[in-house]
């Protein structure tokens, strides 16, 4: 069954948006350089990742240059994983993996990642997202990208995939069936006008994820 990641969390509303509709994470915006309204201060995030519930999986969704600055952010905000953007090298990487007791993730911009980087990626990290690029880095575009293109670049790759790109609750069922990815990540396809979780939103989301059916093998 295709877990299911619900990020931009940005207060205990959403919070509880999120875990009441069953999401197996959430994620917590902090420290990027890109203008999001769903960014909170490292302080707040530690508060969220303390509120969230057992067996919900917080999430510490960032953009450090440096992978000192990754480590010391997760330790103050002491989430289950760190979701990494921008340009650290697999090597850097790896001494975030090595320094800390979170999860890393790595995110693969759709259409811009060759096999080659991916698979050093692959080999230093628990896990790989994959996401439509927006301007000036980071994710959180709304769009989509192709999924056919991204099931190649990853087949191939050890580490769980995680999709994300303009995942909403009318196409995540097409998205689940094309890709089979371990996970989705959705943002602002769950959100109402005011930029907050939508509770409708984020349940239907879910409920279609995780009953969306694989295809069924050619003979």
């Amino acid at each position: 069954m295709t877990r299911v990641k619900a990020c931009g969390t940005t207060g205990q509303e959403d919070l509880e948006a999120a875990v009441d509709a069953g999401a197996d994470a959430i994620g917590l915006i902090s420290e990027v350089p890109v203008d999001t309204h769903r960014e909170i201060s490292p302080e707040r995030a530690r508060s969220l990742a303390a509120a969230a519930p057992p067996f919900v999986t917080t999430v510490l969704v960032t953009m450090p240059e440096r992978p000192e600055e990754a480590i010391e952010l997760v330790e103050r905000v002491g989430a289950d994983a760190v979701q990494l953007h921008g340009t650290l090298e697999p090597d850097e990487v790896a001494s975030v993996r090595e320094a800390v007791a979170a999860t890393v993730l790595v995110v693969l911009e759709a259409g811009e990642t060759d096999a080659a980087t991916a698979g050093a990626y692959d080999a230093v990290a628990d896990g790989l997202l994959v996401d439509t690029p927006a301007v000036g880095g980071g994710g959180g575009t709304g769009e989509t990208h192709d999924w056919e293109l991204t099931q190649e670049l990853t087949a191939d790759l050890d580490s769980p995939l995680v999709l994300a790109g303009g995942l909403t609750p009318e196409n995540v069922a097409d998205a689940v069936s094309s890709v089979e990815p371990f996970a989705v990540d959705v943002a602002s396809g769950i959100e109402n006008a005011e930029g907050r979780t939508d509770p409708d939103a984020v349940r239907t989301f879910v409920e279609r994820a995780k009953n969306a059916a694989a295809p069924i093998p050619r003979s």
